[in-house]
């Protein structure tokens, strides 16, 4: 039973994620006194002053508000993590988590003004955690169990239910092969452009392909499913299906391969869709290529990933509400390793302008492949995932990863990636990691 003097639709998210979510109990809230006094259970009060000595945390007044303001955000030291919205010593919990959890949930910061890239995406340096220094710490997971601590000390009837470390393999396929089923004149004119720009061995590599003498370079699907039959977890596929374009330049639907190639992988994996980059501003052509993908797997459509990982908060999520797409898969950045949201815990999007906690669940990833070419050699890429797995593993939270079919490929530059994914693989079952791809 939780008190609080306003039963906020923003408090209702922030408890739903923390107590619910990670922290698997059932929460009822309560605006009347009596009610809260008389409740013989496990309780606490969250507003600005106790009643007595109950569990109380002193609230902070973003939960309380409406809209965007200017918030004075102070990042602290916390044990062996940070925190902000400190709250005093009268507080059960020296720090608002619920408050410092709906700023990083909500991604309040991303309604602010900052500067995008150059494809209009919110920036990781632009975030309060890098700039703090915490972007690689899921803080929201380990606020609440530093919150499971104190409860269990102050009601130690309570039962906790275990969680799970677990991975989400993401696959993204923007092109589905690099130069098999192109087409007559896409073909010539990547024939041409090779010749131009005497790029000779690519040329050689593309008339090996061609003639059936060597595998197209993107094509790993066959070590895809492969891997996908040992794990007992589903991959997710995201295909493009956009009309070609500038941004966006994968095979039609219309081409007999293609077809054939999603069917093949609906029959082990999950798909979803790949949202095309000129398509996220219009709900008509998402809907249309939505349609058309759900015909190519007779089944619904479970999930989908925007082109070039971009975020037009709200409008971006709003559409995927309307077209009833009920997971999304883009929340994470394409070029920094970290906690985009603060949690490695599936959230529920919260709407900002409506003041609304949506169906909407978002999977957030926390390392794409194009993040870990910055490392060198396989084992610093290797050690950076170790930390990272045993970051999340430690409070059993789930760990998504996001690589793309051209990863697992012979080029120079996914030299080893196929020994990055079996040991995210083999990390779920707390195995060594792979020895060799």
């Amino acid at each position: 039973m939780v008190y609080s003097h306003r039963v906020s639709p923003r408090l209702r998210f922030a408890f739903g994620h923390i107590v619910k979510r990670i922290l698997g109990l059932q929460v009822n809230f309560t605006t009347e006194v009596d009610e809260f006094l008389a409740h013989p259970g496990p309780k606490m009060s969250y507003t600005h002053q106790p009643f007595g000595d109950e569990f109380f945390v002193h609230s902070h007044r973003l939960l309380f508000e409406q809209g965007i303001s200017d918030l004075d955000i102070h990042v602290q030291n916390w044990e062996d993590t940070v925190c902000f919205f400190s709250r005093g010593e009268v507080s059960d919990l020296p720090f608002d988590i619920f408050a410092a959890a709906f700023y990083l949930l909500s991604r309040y910061e991303e309604y602010q003004p900052h500067v995008p890239d150059a494809f209009g995406r919110f920036s990781y340096r632009s975030s309060l955690a890098f700039q703090h220094n915490f972007l690689d710490q899921p803080v929201v997971d380990i606020w609440a169990y530093k919150f499971r601590e104190v409860l269990q000390k102050r009601f130690p009837e309570l039962q906790f239910p275990k969680r799970v470390f677990q991975v989400q393999p993401i696959i993204d396929v923007p092109l589905a092969f690099q130069f098999k089923h192109q087409g007559s004149m896409r073909t010539i004119n990547g024939i041409l452009n090779d010749l131009i720009q005497f790029r000779f061995n690519l040329l050689y590599t593309r008339l090996l392909v061609l003639l059936d003498f060597r595998k197209d370079p993107f094509d790993s699907y066959n070590y895809l499913i492969n891997k996908q039959k040992q794990f007992k977890r589903r991959f997710i596929f995201t295909f493009l299906v956009g009309k070609y374009s500038t941004y966006d330049n994968n095979l039609s639907l219309n081409k007999k391969a293609f077809v054939t190639l999603i069917k093949s992988i609906a029959d082990y994996s999950l798909v979803g869709i790949k949202n095309s980059y000129l398509n996220l501003s219009s709900l008509v052509d998402l809907k249309r290529d939505k349609e058309r993908l759900e015909a190519v797997t007779n089944r619904p459509v479970i999930g989908s990933r925007n082109s070039y990982n971009k975020l037009n908060l709200p409008n971006s999520y709003r559409h995927l509400i309307e077209l009833e797409i009920h997971r999304d898969f883009s929340m994470g950045y394409h070029d920094a390793i970290g906690f985009r949201a603060g949690t490695c815990t599936p959230l529920l999007f919260y709407d900002m302008d409506f003041e609304i906690q949506t169906p909407l669940e978002l999977h957030s990833f926390h390392v794409m492949d194009a993040s870990l070419l910055k490392y060198r050699s396989l084992l610093d890429k290797q050690q950076q995932l170790e930390v990272l797995v045993q970051t999340v593993r430690r409070v059993n939270g789930t760990l998504g990863f996001l690589f793309h079919n051209y990863t697992f490929g012979k080029s120079e530059t996914w030299n080893g990636f196929r020994t990055l994914f079996t040991d995210f693989l083999n990390s779920e079952l707390d195995l060594p990691s792979a020895s060799n791809s």
